[in-house]
């Protein structure tokens, strides 16, 4: 009986959610710097601190550590959107604000947000998907607001003007802008209410 208890004991592992946290960070520092397709796992744990092997413990496959980073991304700016829409009952303010949000993952986050939009497409399809449907969650609250504070537009024109002011802001990730970054910021937000016409 004792015996059993102790091997039960043994066979449980215990997952270190620091460990889980550099794995991620090495990951996006590596695929940023290489691409997807160039980095291998033992680069990835070697980057970590830990064998390649050791990854396994937290993830089944490469691409289920670019799901997990994608995840962590979407599911921050989802957050940040909901208590935005709670705590600020100003719809410009609050339309500031998501935009405030989109620029600073864009300017602070640069290499993991090229990430995203270089090998989002290298998932499998279920996840793109589920992701593509997350993406879509975050931006309808853009939309509503962007309805809400103009008359003139439609639906559907909200939802151009929309992806076109987070287009504007993530430019800035396909060439080196020059800019220090309180300069950047700054152009970034005029450029999206330019966009947006809620200035």
């Amino acid at each position: 009986m004792v015996m059993g208890a102790v091997m039960g004991r043994t066979r449980t592992r215990t997952r270190d959610p620091a460990r889980k946290q550099r794995i991620l960070e090495a990951a996006a520092d590596l695929v940023a710097g290489h691409g997807y397709h160039a980095v291998s796992m033992a680069d990835i744990g070697g980057a970590a601190g830990i064998t390649g092997s050791g990854i396994y413990r937290h993830f089944e496959s490469k691409s289920a550590v670019l799901v997990a980073l994608f995840d962590r991304v979407i599911d921050g700016l989802l957050r940040d959107e909901e208590r935005i829409v709670e705590e600020i009952t100003d719809l410009r303010a609050a339309l500031r604000r998501l935009i405030d949000g989109q620029v600073e993952f864009v300017v602070s986050d640069r290499e993991l947000a090229q990430v995203y939009h270089n090998e989002i497409a290298s998932l499998p399809e279920e996840d793109r998907r589920r992701l593509r449907r997350k993406q879509r969650r975050y931006l309808e609250e853009w939309v509503h607001l962007v309805d809400e504070l103009r008359d003139d537009v439609t639906d559907t024109d909200a939802r151009v003007l929309v992806h076109a002011a987070i287009g504007a802001i993530q430019s800035t990730l396909f060439h080196s802008v020059g800019l220090p970054e309180d300069q950047l910021r700054r152009r970034l937000t005029e450029a999206a209410l330019a966009v947006l016409g809620c200035g």
